[in-house]
């Protein structure tokens, strides 16, 4: 099965995450409000202003949902700690951050939509290294002097999951898989029309 779907997946993905990954960064973070403040209370709402964010953490409790398991926690869990991480790395360029962050919306988002069921370490690498580059693209826009800032953006991501979390449960106690892997498929296309909108 995995066989079947990995072709299928890079053909349709590649040329959408290099065409993210040419965007340049007003796209994905066009100044957000609340940069000027740095409290818990601007990074808690940082996420809620950016659609890529939204898209993005959603998405990993969507996918978690399909995967089932030990996915459901470790998953989200995993994003957040490699978040937390990257927040302490500001120093790389905020133009392949920004392309990286909107790559990392496609491909998310275009797992979740062909039901992506490859080996568990392999999710966990992609799910660590989205939450990575989100976090080294916000100590990008703040630097890494703003710990109540990464503090109140790591509970609004941990919500977002929740929400991805428990839309994608509801939807597989109905056997609506099918709804899921759709709402994966408009996330990856909203991911491409961001890349592409300037």
């Amino acid at each position: 099965m995995i066989r079947i779907r990995l072709p299928r997946l890079s053909a349709a993905v590649l040329p959408a995450a290099l065409a993210a990954l040419a965007a340049g960064p007003a796209l994905a973070h066009p100044g957000h409000p609340g940069h000027e403040d740095l409290g818990a209370w601007a990074g808690f709402v940082h996420p809620f202003t950016g659609l890529d964010h939204m898209l993005a953490m959603t998405a990993v409790g969507l996918w978690a949902a399909l995967r089932g398991g030990r996915a459901l926690l470790i998953w989200p869990a995993t994003f957040v700690a490699a978040m937390a991480i990257g927040f302490q790395f500001g120093g790389l360029s905020s133009y392949l951050l920004e392309g990286g962050v909107l790559a990392s919306v496609v491909l998310l988002g275009a797992l979740t939509a062909v039901d992506h069921r490859g080996g568990g370490p392999i999710g966990l690498g992609i799910v660590a290294a989205a939450g990575a580059l989100h976090g080294m693209a916000h100590a990008a826009d703040v630097g890494p002097t703003a710990p109540t800032f990464a503090i109140g953006m790591l509970a609004a991501t941990a919500m977002l999951h929740g929400a991805g979390l428990g839309l994608g449960a509801g939807l597989q106690s109905l056997r609506r898989g099918d709804v899921i892997r759709w709402l994966g498929a408009a996330t990856a296309a909203t991911g491409v029309l961001l890349a592409v909108a300037g």
